[in-house]
């Protein structure tokens, strides 16, 4: 794109384009070639100081969904809490397949969700969802799997749900939620105040402090960003402004979203690295793709399949894999330094299970129907629905972590 008159150095203008360049031919080559694919592999090790058994070396992020004869886990009839705007079965979605695919790795079984395994793995601890509200849907998610073993207390300090706090009295286990779409301060640039579309100046280098000032009482971290960073930004660094992405100013050189995607997660590992109070284990939970066809969002895009794609159908690539593949190199950046500190950075990778789900969204079954139904909701994901099998991915991490407690065996096929 042509540049105006305030622009990045040279240097960061030639490496953009060629970052691009590297995302979009050389990464999708990498991933069907190498062994060694940034796809991280769940691996648990033996160690002959905690209880643990281990069959085989699993990457259960790589695999197919199979259709299953089990019912989910809950019902909208459950004890807990359903975004209405999420809660599909209640307002009349007709097909109830999507509930019933399962995801199987390829070289083993995906353990079922058992909810007195993940209670007993957290006792006494704080887990926080961090980021944007597909963050927040994965913590209702996971109250709701939480349900059969035991039911929380809200002590929530504000009535805003999209900050949330849970207690699990019988293990003293405290579950967040906070709300951080960006992870980074952000300011409305309009004048005419926010919209979906208004321009946000967007500060990359100084942490959102909604999530900053709990880190302290941390245990586990899981942050989640995406969408929001399609939308109008003005960019600024060290309070100057650097560069923007679709803000059609002029004198403003205009930069691809990945380059704020990158900083921002970033200023958010940095962030946590260089707090010397932070003990925790911190999770990035990958890329969250929507499956608009048949328009953009706000163009009469709509979710209508009702089977998850082949992987014949769908590939992680285009702006899908470039938006994976900027948040993966930034994380494996912080991993490396984190193990400096003797910190532990865990990627939840769930991008390449949930490309294949353009079913599991609530498309226009995510309200009454006597409500506007204008636009499509093909970001976040039903609940019950295949959002479900993050919880089992966490789980299964949060075993092979290991506390002395729980033994992990996982089957391996004959």
């Amino acid at each position: 794109m042509k540049g105006y008159a305030m622009e990045l150095p040279s240097s960061r203008k030639l490496i953009l384009p060629i970052l691009s360049v590297f995302f979009l031919t050389i990464i999708p080559l990498y991933l069907r070639n190498s062994p060694l694919s940034p796809l991280h592999a769940l691996e648990m090790f033996k160690n002959g100081s905690r209880s643990v058994e281990i069959e085989h070396v699993c990457n259960v992020f790589r695999g197919d969904w199979v259709l299953g004869s089990d019912g989910p886990y809950y019902t909208d009839e459950t004890n807990c809490e359903i975004d209405q705007r999420q809660n599909c079965m209640k307002f009349g979605r007709p097909d109830t397949e999507f509930m019933r695919w399962r995801w199987k790795p390829d070289e083993c079984e995906l353990p079922r969700f058992n909810a007195s395994q993940f209670l007993e793995a957290v006792t006494g601890k704080t887990m926080a969802f961090i980021g944007d509200s597909v963050g927040r849907n994965q913590m209702q998610s996971l109250v709701c799997l939480l349900a059969s073993a035991a039911n929380p207390i809200d002590i929530s300090h504000v009535n805003d749900t999209r900050f949330r706090r849970w207690l699990y009295p019988s293990h003293n286990f405290t579950l967040l939620a906070l709300w951080s779409p960006l992870l980074v301060k952000y300011r409305d640039a309009d004048t005419s105040g926010f919209s979906r579309n208004s321009v946000l100046n967007l500060y990359l280098d100084e942490a959102d402090e909604t999530w900053t000032d709990h880190t302290d009482d941390l245990d586990f971290v899981i942050f989640s960003a995406g969408q929001w960073f399609f939308r109008p930004f003005i960019y600024y660094e060290n309070n100057t402004i650097v560069g923007c992405f679709k803000c059609e100013r002029q004198n403003i050189t205009e930069l691809p979203h990945y380059y704020g995607y990158q900083m921002a997660f970033r200023t958010a590992f940095q962030t946590l690295l260089k707090n010397e109070n932070y003990k925790g284990i911190t999770f990035l939970r990958t890329y969250s793709p929507s499956h608009f066809e048949n328009g953009d969002w706000n163009k009469g895009g709509n979710c209508v399949r009702t089977s998850p794609f082949t992987k014949q159908e769908m590939k992680l690539d285009g702006y899908n894999l470039a938006s994976y593949m900027t948040q993966v190199e930034e994380f494996r950046t912080a991993e490396k330094e984190a193990e400096k500190r003797g910190l532990k950075f865990r990627l939840l990778d769930t991008t390449e299970a949930m490309v294949l789900r353009p079913d599991g969204h609530p498309n226009y079954y995510g309200h009454s129907p006597q409500e506007n139904r204008t636009l499509a909701d093909c970001v976040h994901w039903c609940l019950p629905g295949p959002i479900d099998t993050w919880n089992e991915f966490l789980l299964q991490m949060l075993k092979a972590e290991g506390n002395g407690n729980i033994k992990i065996k996982l089957q391996t096929e004959d």
